[in-house]
């Protein structure tokens, strides 16, 4: 039971935070360095911003996770590689986005 509590938040080599450069790792989060992994389902969950952003930090950010989502793209991936795209607040409703359109955005 501990483990579960305590596992996301001990250093990891997997997500980059056992390391020698202390110095860089701490600049990275500082300046909001946000990590992401796909579910078992294969949905990407993110935070792209706060409710106080302007809403050009939120496209940037939106822009941003985009962009990292599509450069992570294994190479063995065949057909549409990002199927639906939804963003919501954290209780709200959903918007869905068309994934053509967003990729173009980023283009």
């Amino acid at each position: 039971r501990l483990g579960r509590k305590l596992g996301p938040k001990m250093p990891s080599s997997r997500t980059g935070t056992v390391t020698q450069d202390i110095r860089g790792v701490v600049e990275q989060l500082k300046r909001g360095r946000v990590d992401f992994r796909n579910d078992q389902h294969g949905v990407v969950h993110s935070v792209i911003g706060k409710v106080s952003f302007e809403q050009g930090q939120l496209l940037e950010n939106f822009k941003t996770l985009l962009d990292a989502l599509l450069r992570a793209r294994p190479a063995t991936a065949r057909g549409q590689f990002i199927k639906t795209i939804a963003v919501s607040s954290t209780m709200g409703p959903s918007v869905k986005i068309d994934p053509q359109k967003a990729i173009a955005l980023i283009r």
